[in-house]
């Protein structure tokens, strides 16, 4: 079978009006960042923002015209926001910007439970969705993230990991996966496999070393789409690994799926438990329950003489779950162990189960099983734009 070229992508979106009936959707400029890698299909449609919710069906076309393409595997179409003639700031409905402006606000405590908008349902299939996030960048979330999730897979779980880190995807070299995902026969992507775990991430399509340079719109429709568009089948947890900080992606999780909780990774220095606290307050605002804190890094013990240095300080992460209210989840050690079996694609707990380190994340991943057993199946936040 012939490769696929660019020239044909573009034929086949030229069947694809544009949304005011003027032309169609190539004629018009608005396909952005055409991306084709070994039948791998990935674009950009640019659109007006205040339009944005209502072109869904547009980008769903559009994939389906590419889909049908001899020689294409998958494809991933973006909805991105393209801002011209003074439009920037005369967005009041913008769920992109609701972080800007500090409006987005949860459902008062004691009202009654509305119905969740469309879109923030569950995923069929899942039982829990939990988000490992952090303040900032260099705690080691993603791999606490991997650990764990391995940690209650060793409960006797089904888990899934989702790579939501949509700008530095990882978990593909942490878990040693090469190779690109195929299709179902209703185009939905299947899941890597690895150690148990069912893993999707945006680095299985785009190569390691391309920037993910995407407006706020292009990582909301992405994660949505690593969401509801990956055959996951039946699982009790799914694990996703959320970029540092409190922008888009996380607005976009909180707002797409009933979460079950947040874990929160810091390290114990007071710069890191700054940006942890914000994690923590950003997840309480938008009534996501925060099921811990994780003290990443939280001691060094040396290999040669077995001597304990708190290179980061100590105990900083449990001091701010106590002041926060929130559980204390255990310290992880900074270890060579636990770098070199993450460079090498083998995670600790996989390859070292019966090491004091794995110990540690397995009973990080108890306690949050234990939390979510305890807990009732949350709705989704319902979050007001004013």
């Amino acid at each position: 079978m012939a490769a696929v070229t660019e020239a044909q992508i573009r034929d086949a979106l030229r069947a694809i009006p544009a949304p005011d009936g003027g032309g169609d959707i190539v004629g018009r400029g608005m396909i952005t960042g055409l991306v084709l890698k070994n039948g791998n299909v990935g674009f950009s449609i640019e659109v007006d923002p205040r339009e944005g919710p209502k072109l869904e069906p547009l980008r769903k076309a559009a994939e389906k015209a590419v889909e049908q393409l001899p020689g294409v595997l998958s494809v991933t179409a973006v909805l991105t926001a393209h801002r011209g003639g003074g439009q920037a700031a005369a967005q009041p409905h913008s769920h992109a910007h609701a972080h800007e402006h500090n409006h987005a606000h949860p459902h008062p405590q004691g009202a009654p439970q509305q119905r969740s908008a469309p879109g923030r349902t569950p995923v069929a299939g899942i039982q829990h969705i939990i988000a490992v996030a952090s303040g900032k960048g260099g705690v080691g979330k993603s791999t606490t993230a991997v650990n764990l999730a391995l940690g209650l897979a060793g409960l006797g779980l089904k888990v899934g990991l989702l790579d939501a880190d949509i700008y530095g995807p990882s978990i593909p070299r942490l878990l040693g996966i090469t190779g690109k995902p195929d299709t179902t026969p209703e185009k939905k992507l299947n899941p890597m496999q690895k150690f148990g775990l069912k893993v999707m991430s945006m680095g299985f399509v785009v190569a390691e070393d391309t920037p993910m340079i995407w407006r706020g719109p292009m990582v909301m429709s992405a994660i949505t789409q690593l969401l509801r568009e990956v055959d996951w089948g039946q699982l009790d947890v799914l694990v996703c690994d959320l970029p540092p900080g409190t922008g888009d992606a996380q607005l976009t999780m909180a707002q797409s799926v009933p979460l079950s909780g947040a874990v929160i990774v810091s390290t114990p220095q007071d710069i890191a438990l700054i940006d942890a606290r914000k994690g923590l307050n950003m997840f309480r605002k938008v009534d996501v329950p925060v099921l811990g804190i994780v003290e990443n890094m939280s001691y060094f013990t040396c290999p040669h003489c077995g001597g304990r240095t708190d290179i980061f300080a100590h105990g900083g992460a449990r001091a701010e779950a106590e002041k926060m209210q929130t559980p204390f989840l255990g310290e992880i050690p900074l270890d060579i162990k636990i770098r070199e079996t993450s460079d090498a694609g083998t995670p600790i707990v996989a390859s070292q189960p019966d090491s004091p380190h794995s110990a540690a994340y397995r009973a990080v991943a108890e306690q949050v099983w234990r939390q979510l057993n305890d807990q009732p199946l949350r709705p989704a936040p319902r979050i007001v734009i004013q």
